[in-house]
């Protein structure tokens, strides 16, 4: 939700009490390429930079955001509607995120290649090493402003990237705060370079511009196929979403489960690209389980996501809590029923519970990244490991249960970029390779993976 007051600025807004919190300029296209100039030009020095001065960068931000935990949770709040308790949680991840960043600038490496395998490499020496890309280019979504800007921009920064960053329209207050604390961590001018405004404009001049080496994208598959169009030459990395799922043997731990689930489908309204969206369970816990998670739904303090209780907040907009209303309806108008929420006020929906739903309607096969969540029940576990894996996404996938050959199973029929077993979807831990399969995306976050990701390799053969 963003007003716009003189031409060229815009006002953030409080997700709930819709009041203006700040205003920030909107980037021409003139802003933009000169922001693509100073990382260029910071690049030529900053690649050059030891790893272990990377590195102290890196972990003194990791420090300061610990240090400001609660001015920055109450930013994100306010910006992005999360409730207060989800917001403290999301700058604890971007800390340690930057803190495995500080750690990954000193172990990146290379390796040796045995040439000799080949008759034609007898008697020389091959390796490889890992080099920086150059300038790259990210666009980070609204629903985690810092900890997901800190998977784009804290693995450039460990390698010698240098970064422009386009933070959601929505939410750009944390990503100014964070190049602030970068640069008072000692991060030099142009190494982060950050530009606003929308996707139309903004990010596709950021996207289209030669210059930079590499893209990385979180948002929906529609916009990522479209950047991947407008590239050209460039990695590309794309984190595009999610239809979690979820299935509930009755040989698990169910009733433990029950609470999980309930966190997994109303965090952050729903808006996580691994939120909980479909649960299988089993006919014979169905009664049971059902009735649990319904109670526990109803506990769920819904309001103002700075008051310290509260649970759920409002949606980033009235107009996708609107759209998440009439994917309701028009579940209900299909057959389907509201077991618990549905009711909207403003851009706050209710946590809803949906049951009887098909296959086909726009709640189950789609993702609703809204406060909502279908229920489904079943016989089969074959059957339900189907239902599970029918989707155009791939990005996580959980199964509750005991035995291990279903476990197996499970990990061998899902097309998803991580299967998680005893737990739903949304486990993350944010060192581990995260990214999906089919429309989820290309390509892998987490530390580690998204440090590979920015750089280039270079083969190196000696022939004494």
């Amino acid at each position: 939700m963003t007003a716009k007051t003189a031409p060229n600025e815009i006002a953030v807004l409080d997700k709930y009490t819709g009041e203006s919190i700040a205003q920030v300029l909107e980037s021409s296209k003139e802003d933009v390429e000169r922001a693509i100039t100073r990382a260029q030009q910071a690049f030529a020095s900053y690649s050059k930079w030891p790893a272990h001065r990377r590195a102290k960068v890196l972990e003194a931000a990791s420090l300061l955001l610990t240090q400001r935990r609660e001015e920055l949770a109450l930013t994100l709040s306010r910006e992005a509607g999360k409730a207060w308790k989800y917001s403290l949680i999301e700058v604890d991840r971007a800390a340690e995120t930057f803190k495995f960043a500080a750690e990954e600038a000193k172990h990146l490496h290379g390796e040796t290649i045995p040439l000799d395998a080949s008759t034609a490499g007898e008697g020389r020496l091959g390796f490889y090493i890992r080099t920086p890309i150059g300038v790259v280019a990210a666009i980070s979504p609204f629903n985690f402003p810092l900890n997901l800007v800190a998977h784009k921009v804290a693995p450039a920064l460990a390698v010698g990237n240098s970064v422009v960053l386009k933070p959601a329209t929505t939410t750009p207050l944390t990503a100014i705060n964070l190049q602030n604390i970068l640069r008072e961590s000692g991060l030099p001018d142009g190494a982060l370079e950050i530009v606003i405004g929308g996707g139309s404009t903004v990010g596709a001049w950021l996207v289209t511009d030669p210059r930079p080496a590499m893209v990385t994208f979180t948002g929906s598959p529609g916009v990522g196929t479209l950047i991947t169009k407008m590239a050209g030459l460039k990695k590309i990395t794309m984190e595009l979403g999610n239809n979690g799922g979820v299935i509930i043997e009755p040989d698990s731990d169910w009733e433990s489960a029950v609470d999980r689930c309930v966190m997994s489908a109303f965090a952050n309204s729903g808006q996580i690209c691994i939120s909980l969206q479909r649960i299988y369970v089993h006919d014979s816990i169905a009664a049971p389980f059902i009735e649990k998670f319904l109670k526990a739904v109803s506990r769920l303090k819904v309001g103002n996501p700075t008051d310290k209780d509260c649970d759920v907040g409002p949606m980033i907009s009235e107009s996708e809590a609107v759209r998440a209303e009439a994917w309701v309806k028009e579940a209900v108008e299909a057959g389907a029923k509201v077991l618990a929420g549905g009711s909207r006020r403003g851009a706050v929906l209710e946590p809803t519970v949906i049951g009887g739903v098909k296959p086909d309607m726009k709640v189950v096969c789609d993702e609703s990244f809204a406060p909502l969540v279908t229920i489904t029940t079943y016989k089969d576990f074959e059957d339900a490991l189907g239902q599970l894996a029918d989707t155009i996404y791939g990005l996580q996938a959980g199964i509750y249960t005991r035995n291990i050959p279903k476990a197996l199973r499970a990990i061998e029929k899902l097309d998803f970029g991580g299967v998680i077993i005893n737990d739903t979807p949304i486990f993350r831990v944010d060192h581990m390779p995260y990214g999906g399969n089919k429309q989820s995306g290309i390509g892998r976050e987490g530390v580690r993976f998204a440090a590979e990701e920015m750089t280039n390799l270079k083969m190196v053969v000696i022939r004494p």
